[in-house]
């Protein structure tokens, strides 16, 4: 019960000292070793998760708790055929379960089935229609797919239930981009702007619409901005970068007549922040629009490597969205609820209910 509380007040180290202690006293407790299990999974400790929930489905293999986490794992590393047997086998014990669907509609994403993903994801908004992530996901997937009305009309929706989140303002002014309703994404990517301190991705993105308006001083200003984040996140940590976002970076800066920033090295993966964006036409030279925004921020965001973002606060690396799938969070049960995020193409949300 003191766990428990802990969780309630979003103190997870303290609740996962407790639940340490329990599980000494009880080693052979599913329950406990499931939930230390998803909390460490929801800190990225993927030895320790791994080991718990491990230890959890010996004692019971038919924790269906414990296996949707597991497949959470498998799914954040990009192993999508694995994480579908271990939902095969939580479907028979939760066959109503919205985060079991929304991992396995993010699985067909990672394998471009785009259109079993968008079945699977409207099963887990039938279940629980409140759930901004699953709405995230939606979004996301009508993006990828270029239906930028239906996309509109799922990342409103989550915004409603998340105002507070930058990323989600980003994808819907990158469908309003496309929609050809420049205005209301300037106020889409405005509000972005203020709500995420830390992604790049947002004022690159914004850059490239003022640029294609014709506004090379916004574009300007907002390119700057990039690169600040840019340098902090470098410093920071060993972050690396999309190859699409560099390249896009890089031709937009040659664009604005400012040269190739320094701090864009070689293009390289996104490890770590799970953000890979997609340009939904390609990029062109000086005379040319730059092509529309990347944006697809997370595709398969995964549980484990997506933070909590505390009230829309910016945080101290990317994130991925709502990352697709959701992640794990404190529950009365005492076992954090869905799992993964951060979302991108990345990226991904999911977990345990």
């Amino acid at each position: 019960m003191l766990g428990k509380i802990h969780l309630l007040e979003g103190d997870l180290d303290k609740a996962i000292e407790i639940y340490k202690k329990a599980v000494e006293f009880s080693p052979e407790n599913t329950e406990l070793l499931t939930t230390l299990g998803l909390l460490y999974l929801q800190l990225g400790i993927y030895q320790k998760a791994f080991e718990h929930l491990g230890n959890a489905l010996t004692y019971d293999p038919t924790n269906y708790k414990a296996i949707l986490a597991a497949g959470s794992m498998m799914q954040t590393h990009g192993d999508f055929d694995v994480a579908l047997t271990k939902y095969r086998v939580v479907a028979c014990a939760v066959p109503e379960s919205p985060p079991l669907w929304n991992n396995i509609g993010m699985c067909f994403f990672g394998k471009k089935k785009y259109v079993a993903a968008i079945s699977c994801l409207k099963r887990a908004n039938y279940l629980a229609p409140f759930d901004w992530k699953i709405l995230y996901n939606l979004g996301l997937v009508h993006l990828t797919m270029q239906q930028y009305a239906s996309a509109f009309h799922f990342l409103s929706a989550a915004i409603n239930l998340q105002p507070k989140m930058g990323e989600l303002y980003m994808l819907l002014a990158v469908a309003l981009t496309n929609l050809e309703d420049p205005e209301n994404a300037k106020r889409a990517y405005a509000e972005a702007v203020r709500l995420d301190k830390c992604n790049p991705l947002v004022n690159l993105n914004y850059a490239v619409l003022l640029y294609n308006q014709g506004e090379r001083k916004g574009a300007l200003a907002q390119y700057q901005e990039m690169e600040r984040k840019v340098s902090l996140l470098k410093d920071s940590s060993s972050l690396e970068f999309d190859s699409e976002m560099v390249e896009m970076a890089q031709k937009l800066g040659a664009a604005l007549q400012v040269g190739e920033a320094l701090v864009w090295t070689k293009p390289v993966k996104d490890t770590k922040s799970k953000h890979r964006t997609t340009s939904t036409s390609k990029a062109a030279g000086f005379q040319q629009p730059l092509g529309s925004n990347q944006a697809l921020g997370q595709a398969m965001s995964s549980a484990a490597a997506h933070r909590k973002l505390p009230s829309g606060a910016g945080t101290s690396q990317l994130t991925k969205p709502p990352s697709l799938l959701p992640e794990p969070e404190p529950t009365a049960e005492a076992h954090p609820a869905e799992a993964s995020a951060q979302i991108r193409e990345n990226r991904s949300r999911m977990t345990p209910e």
